[in-house]
């Protein structure tokens, strides 16, 4: 059963970083691809970023495009999102999911693909 994990959520100011992370574990050894998520209050969960199952590729959603960068260490099994510039209106909780489906060079951050996901981090920003 695959099981992912995030962390490196909090609370920060306008105009700042955070680092969140998602660590993998019970998956297959065919590689999987890993996308970003977020529900802000009152919204839907949306796709925001992803990363292919070589590593090579990324996708971002336009919102985000610039500020946040998606990597991967698969010796640790764990994708990063790092988030800079960030803005009131990225408040949310963030899910890393993982999709195994794609080919290994592509991903998609459309939300159907993925289908086993973390619990959440909380992601707060605030003045």
């Amino acid at each position: 059963q695959w099981q992912l994990v995030e962390s490196g959520g909090g609370l920060v100011q306008p105009g700042g970083s955070l680092r969140l992370s998602c660590v993998a574990s019970g998956l297959n050894s065919d590689g999987f691809a890993v996308g970003w998520f977020r529900r802000a209050p009152g919204k839907e969960r949306g796709g925001i970023a992803c990363i292919s199952i070589n590593g090579l590729n990324t996708n971002y959603a336009g919102s985000v495009k610039g500020r946040f960068t998606v990597s991967g260490d698969n010796a640790k099994n764990t994708v990063y999102l790092q988030m800079n510039s960030l803005k009131p209106e990225d408040t949310a909780v963030y899910y890393c999911a993982a999709a195994s489906h794609f080919s290994i060079d592509y991903c998609s951050v459309g939300e159907s693909w993925y289908h086993s996901w973390g619990q959440g981090t909380q992601v707060t920003v605030s003045s």
